[in-house]
């Protein structure tokens, strides 16, 4: 079968014709990707015989415990990880090195435009890029009472009260997303795109930075070949739900499977 991929309004979403929500359901568009690659997983699972054919797909996006643990087996059955080698792990601690130190800190504040239900996902995207130019495209001193100012009457966040500050932060004090970009980089001042997390849309601006001890490569091999299987794991994934949609209809919704929250 050949596949249908669009965004048209006019379309209910669904995949090989079950329905993706319900009528009075409004989804972003992570939200309704999600989903799509969810339901293809769930029909390869019955497909496979790991799940009964009276499994009664949910237009609400929650999963039956059997269908989740069909998953679960599907994907232990097709995604082929292979153990990351000693030479493999040691290049990979070679060129992220940084991303291995202990005990490296930032002091950030920020500006949240939180994703709630119902919310116009686009409008929201194009108030933030605002703030964000807003914020970048004036001198120091400036932009100091802008952010100050913007974060008090914009920000979702409690902290807006206090100017957007969220103080000093380890990467084990955020969010996995949010911490990538905190720590990925070495840049101080206002992150020159939006950050995104499970909360929203940030603008994100980091005061300083407290550099961290770096770690050798033998007190840190455990979590670089966890790294390295993790990234095996999402290249795979990304493959196998491409492999599924070249093979199904799908209608309403973007598939673009290397954006999906399932693969990051």
């Amino acid at each position: 079968m050949s596949t249908a991929s669009t965004l048209n309004p006019a379309d209910k979403a669904s995949v090989n014709g079950i329905a993706l929500y319900l009528d009075d359901e409004v989804l972003s568009t992570d939200e309704l990707r999600q989903r799509a690659c969810t339901e293809l997983l769930r029909q390869a699972a019955v497909a496979q015989c790991l799940l009964p054919l009276d499994d009664l797909p949910s237009a609400d996006g929650v999963l039956s415990e059997a269908a989740s643990e069909a998953i679960e087996a599907l994907l232990e059955r097709q995604l082929r990880i292979p153990e990351p080698s000693l030479e493999a792990c040691q290049r990979h601690h070679a060129a992220h090195r940084a991303s291995y130190a202990t005990g490296e800190r930032v002091n950030v504040r920020h500006i949240l435009f939180a994703v709630t239900e119902g919310v116009d996902v686009a409008l929201l995207r194009q108030r933030a890029e605002t703030t964000l130019l807003h914020v970048r495209c004036h001198d120091a001193q400036a932009s100091d009472d802008i952010f100050t100012q913007a974060a008090s009457t914009l920000s979702n966040c409690p902290s807006g009260a206090e100017g957007g500050q969220l103080g000093w932060l380890s990467a084990s004090d955020c969010a996995p997303e949010f911490a990538r970009e905190l720590f990925g980089s070495k840049e101080v001042g206002v992150l020159p795109r939006l950050v995104h997390s499970r909360f929203g849309l940030h603008v994100v601006e980091v005061l300083e930075r407290q550099a961290g001890q770096d770690q050798p490569f033998e007190s840190v091999h455990g979590a670089v070949a966890m790294a390295l299987r993790q990234n095996a794991y999402v290249t795979a994934l990304r493959q196998y739900l491409g492999l599924l949609a070249a093979d199904a209809v799908v209608t309403g919704v973007d598939l673009d499977t290397a954006a999906s929250p399932l693969v990051q």
